[in-house]
């Protein structure tokens, strides 16, 4: 006869009893966490066009995402948009869907959903116990605007004849405030402003014919609201030829060798003189360039200058706006470049005034224009001066017209003490001469935003 160990089999009962207790409190306890799940909704705008695409990160650090609901309630009606539900995970978590991109396009039209006031609701869920076994939840609402419909585009101001290498001022009404506006000149945007004028949906915007655009170059309105609703208008107008000279430099060695000297040009030593300035004058002359042209990025949305530019006091003037240049050397020529400003020579080290009230922008040493300052006049307006000996004004601060903010000079990649100055209008370098004249000034600027303002 086998007698039984009862106290062994008690002992292991016991055991098992705590083991299986020990997991069932450990499971209970991963069933029961608070921590709610994370969604990320970040809209750029609170609206919902006519094919609204929707991008946004769930996840859930502890058991695992049970489900994500989506919907949008709109006049006491909830109208569902998307609807997913996870796998639960297996005992130990192994299957548990930690994080998920949530992707769709919301087309109101189709979903019978009426423009207006609206809220975005997202619900996410997880695989705990909490919530009567319905998981801790995370509900997102927000507040949009359902808008399918175009903006329309009025254009107020008349006259937008511009020639090449000039400047126009272009002045819309919008039938609704909208955060991308401008006009085309060809693929080159120049952006709309409000703010000017007390109408909100009244817009201006400063624009610019590059030197090399042509008479068939189109002209155009173009505007995209916060639901993403796009609408374009030809802007009545055309540019105007304009001829412009050519010009040779002859480059002496004593230049080369001098001038070559003061770059740090990243090229193997055994290079000749030359093939170190074509690195200079044209790799970098573009990168500096380059620097010039996104420079409106910091542009007031202000109109700070008032009247006609002023020009160096007692100068000559050396080289024109947009110049074509060939660089001879050695009875050669090694090189052509566009001269994207007005070079004036005064007596050296000439006082430089703030050619109108602006705020300086940048203050320092670029390349193939030595010591510059850049001066922002306020929607997309900017004056550059370059070539100085030195400065006096530092970045952030406003300076009145005719204030002295520097000295000519012959830094950077300069023959001989001048001032190289330039206008800018939004990243497109224009003809100067057009913003010394007060009759330019005038008819072009002034009178529009007069005619404007007597409207409003």
């Amino acid at each position: 006869m086998i007698e039984i160990d009862w106290k062994t089999i008690r002992l292991q009962i016991i055991v098992v009893f705590v083991v299986l207790l020990i997991l069932m409190v450990w499971y209970a306890v991963i069933r029961l966490e608070w921590q709610n799940p994370v969604v990320n909704l970040n809209m750029k705008y609170p609206a919902v066009g006519p094919e609204q695409k929707l991008s946004f990160s769930v996840s859930d650090t502890g058991i695992g995402l049970r489900k994500v609901w989506i919907g949008i309630i709109k006049d006491g009606r909830e109208t569902v948009l998307s609807e997913k539900n996870y796998p639960p995970p297996g005992f130990f978590g192994g299957k548990a869907a930690h994080e998920d991109i949530v992707k769709l396009t919301i087309e109101p039209k189709k979903l019978n959903i009426s423009d207006g006031d609206a809220v975005l609701r997202v619900e996410v869920r997880d695989f705990t116990w909490h919530g009567w076994l319905n998981g801790n939840k995370t509900l997102i609402e927000k507040e949009v605007k359902i808008d399918t419909v175009p903006p329309t585009i009025t254009v107020l101001s008349k006259a937008h004849a511009v020639v090449q290498g000039g400047s126009c001022l272009a002045i819309y009404k919008l039938s609704k405030p909208c955060p991308v506006t401008g006009i085309y000149v060809g693929k080159n945007f120049f952006p709309g402003y409000a703010g000017y004028f007390k109408d909100p949906t009244t817009y201006l915007a400063f624009f610019a014919a590059n030197y090399d655009q042509g008479h068939d170059t189109p002209l155009s309105v173009s505007v995209s609201d916060f639901g993403g609703n796009n609408s374009t208008v030809p802007l009545p107008g055309y540019v105007l030829k304009r001829a412009f000279k050519r010009d040779t430099i002859n480059l002496s060695k004593s230049f080369m060798e001098r001038k070559v000297a003061e770059f740090n040009v990243d090229m193997p030593k055994n290079v000749s003189v030359v093939e170190k300035f074509l690195k200079i004058n044209s790799d970098l002359r573009k990168k500096n360039n380059d620097l010039f042209e996104s420079a409106w990025k910091k542009t007031e949305k202000d109109m700070l200058w008032d009247g006609p530019f002023m020009r160096l006091a007692r100068s000559a003037n050396e080289a024109s706006f947009a110049d074509h240049r060939d660089y001879r050397y050695d009875g050669e020529t090694i090189d052509k470049q566009v001269h994207l400003g007005v070079d004036l020579a005064s007596v050296a080290h000439a006082p430089i005034k703030a050619a109108n009230r602006g705020k300086v922008i940048l203050s320092e040493f670029v390349g193939i224009y030595g010591n510059t300052v850049i001066i922002d006049h306020g929607f997309g307006v900017l004056s550059t001066y370059s070539h100085l000996n030195s400065f006096d004004v530092r970045e952030g601060q406003t300076v009145a017209k005719g204030e002295i903010i520097g000295r000519t000079g012959s830094t950077g990649l300069a023959a001989g003490d001048h001032l190289h100055f330039g206008i800018l209008v939004h990243n497109i370098f224009v003809n100067p001469s057009e913003w010394w004249d007060a009759t330019w000034i005038k008819g072009n600027v002034l009178n529009k935003i007069n005619a404007v303002k007597l409207m409003n």
